[in-house]
């Protein structure tokens, strides 16, 4: 949209070649990605592609099916004992609730239990913040070269100054590289490193709730009292959807 809205307003003002210039384009685009790839390791880079689908395309896990999940491990765990969870267990697609699940049917110490989950969370966030950071790198030396674009154009444009004709198209030059970095930064990779942001937000959360739930069903606590902790991970959206659903559930099991 935002782009749209600019390509828009550069039509309506009808003078869209004024906004065309291939040397100002490879300064900004050119000098900003460059610096860009520079700064982070080639393994990363070659996962670009993955972390723009993740940004755009990926989806954390519905939070109330992993509550009811784990209500549903909890009640099982107080009926037949923590021992009766394996066989559920290896059939988790999620890795991480997989990985809690059997933890705790390996009998590990809960501390350690706690330990090992929370660790697995602090490096998921460390390797999102990295991949976060193309985004923000090139968002910073976007504007920096279209900045640097514009002082390469000043000086070009102060060669000139016996012709006052060339001074207008000059200036407007200069400018143009200032603006393609502006757009660049954002309207395209500050956003993304936004929207990388969020994803990481929602994930923690749901992994948080997580650890929560594993650490409930572990100490054997009664099942409701399991749906009241996670429950309070739900935003209110969420809370009202799943409070719904319970109660339909109970009217048509009535």
């Amino acid at each position: 949209m935002a782009w749209a809205l600019v390509a828009g307003a550069i039509i309506l003002g009808g003078d869209v070649g004024a906004f065309i210039d291939i040397p100002s384009f490879l300064i900004t685009f050119g000098g900003s990605i460059s610096v860009t790839i520079a700064s982070n390791p080639m393994e990363r880079i070659r996962l670009l592609p993955l972390i723009l689908r993740s940004a755009f395309f990926s989806k954390a896990q519905n939070m109330i099916d992993v509550l009811n999940l784990m209500i549903r491990f909890a009640e099982r765990a107080r009926r037949e004992g923590l021992l009766a969870l394996e066989d559920e267990a290896s059939g988790i697609e999620d890795p991480f609730i997989r990985k809690g699940i059997q933890l705790v049917v390996d009998g590990t110490d809960p501390e350690l239990v706690k330990n090992i989950l929370d660790a697995e969370i602090s490096f998921l966030e460390e390797r999102h913040k990295s991949n976060r950071a193309i985004f923000e790198v090139w968002g910073e030396m976007s504007p920096a070269f279209g900045m640097l674009g514009t002082l390469i154009g000043l000086i070009q444009m102060l060669g000139h100054l016996d012709d006052p004709n060339a001074l207008g198209p000059g200036m407007a030059v200069a400018l143009i590289t200032t603006f393609y970095g502006s757009i660049i930064a954002n309207a395209f990779a500050l956003p993304i490193a936004k929207k990388l942001a969020v994803r990481t937000e929602e994930e923690v959360l749901l992994r948080e709730m997580v650890v929560e739930g594993v650490l409930a069903i572990q100490a054997g606590e009664n099942p409701r009292i399991v749906e009241e902790k996670l429950k309070v991970y739900l935003p209110p959206n969420l809370r009202m959807v799943y409070e719904s659903s319970k109660k339909k559930a109970e009217e048509e099991a009535a």
